[in-house]
């Protein structure tokens, strides 16, 4: 990549997108993990992976329960959307290897988050789109860690799995300079030109969420490294990655723009007996945002092996 297109995909993306949080914010690398507070000893533990352009926000409202230990991973060079909190760097953070902006990077933070923070014995992993791939990705390099831990995976990016291919057809002309042009335009036009086609019908929570979903990264370079590592990591994982799983459960929208649903799906029945596939009436790529009943009950967590 010419440097003069590099000066421009660094240039600062600001922050645009915070809420309220109670907890704590600690920063591993050049990601963040934030721990919710809650009343209580923890009965059960999730830990959530946001996707491509989103912020961890998309799961606050889905886990409210005052003894749900909620722990949310922002990755690599994305905004932490909190106000009023100061991150913290632990002193059992580790430096991370990989590069900033992958699959492979934001796995190391979740590994973190599992090794150090977790407060109780029923654990859930659940990752939306591109954070699927990065709970699968943290399950790869450490499955040890993840033994006996539940993983949701919903509208996942999956090994052998492909992007939509109306999303493809309007990716493959991009070259990586054109992307600062490409986000002033869509941040500038209405969402109602582009949301029926790659949201679906709207609310008000998806409204309020999606409506900034090109400032969730700190930089231009972010979008462009995501989209070509996501598409690599697709290629080159195998299913093999599915042994390691002891209760998976993939969640599978009835429309999807955004990935293709076929390849999803076929990847998915690769999973055998520990993968459930649940084939939902969802209308978009953003399932538990069209409807909370779509998570699974986490008292299943606790009697799963009763």
């Amino acid at each position: 990549m010419q440097a003069s297109h590099i000066r421009k995909l660094i240039k600062p993306i600001g922050k645009a997108y915070a809420e309220m949080f109670s907890g704590q914010v600690f920063s591993i690398g050049e990601g963040a993990i934030s721990v919710r507070n809650h009343s209580g000893p923890a009965e059960n533990t999730v830990v959530c992976i946001h996707g491509f352009m989103e912020n961890h926000c998309y799961f606050t409202q889905a886990y409210n329960a005052p003894t749900t230990e909620l722990i949310l991973i922002t990755c690599s060079n994305y905004h932490v959307p909190v106000s009023g909190i100061m991150p913290q760097t632990p002193d059992w953070a580790v430096d991370i290897k990989h590069l900033v902006g992958t699959i492979e990077y934001d796995a190391c933070i979740l590994n973190q988050a599992m090794l150090n923070l977790i407060g109780s014995s029923n654990v859930r992993i659940h990752g939306h789109s591109r954070g699927a791939a990065v709970a699968l990705e943290a399950v790869r390099q450490w499955p040890e860690l993840y033994h006996d831990i539940e993983l949701v995976l919903e509208a996942p990016i999956l090994p052998q799995g492909r992007a939509h291919p109306l999303m493809l057809a309007l990716l493959e002309p991009l070259s990586p300079s054109m992307w600062p042009w490409v986000v002033r335009l869509l941040n500038s036009t209405s969402n109602s030109a582009y949301n029926q086609t790659f949201f679906g019908k709207m609310n008000r929570r998806k409204k309020k969420l999606l409506s900034k979903l090109f400032h969730a990264t700190k930089d231009h370079l972010t979008i462009v490294r995501n989209i070509d590592n996501l598409l690599a990591w697709m290629e080159r994982t195998d299913t093999s990655v599915y042994q390691h799983i002891t209760r998976g459960i993939v969640l599978i929208p009835a429309t999807d723009r955004v990935l293709d649903r076929n390849a999803m799906l076929a990847s998915a029945r690769q999973g055998g007996k520990n993968l459930k596939i649940v084939e939902t009436t969802a209308p978009s790529h953003f399932i538990i945002l069209d409807d909370k009943k779509w998570i699974p009950d986490l008292t299943q967590v606790a009697t799963a092996d009763a």
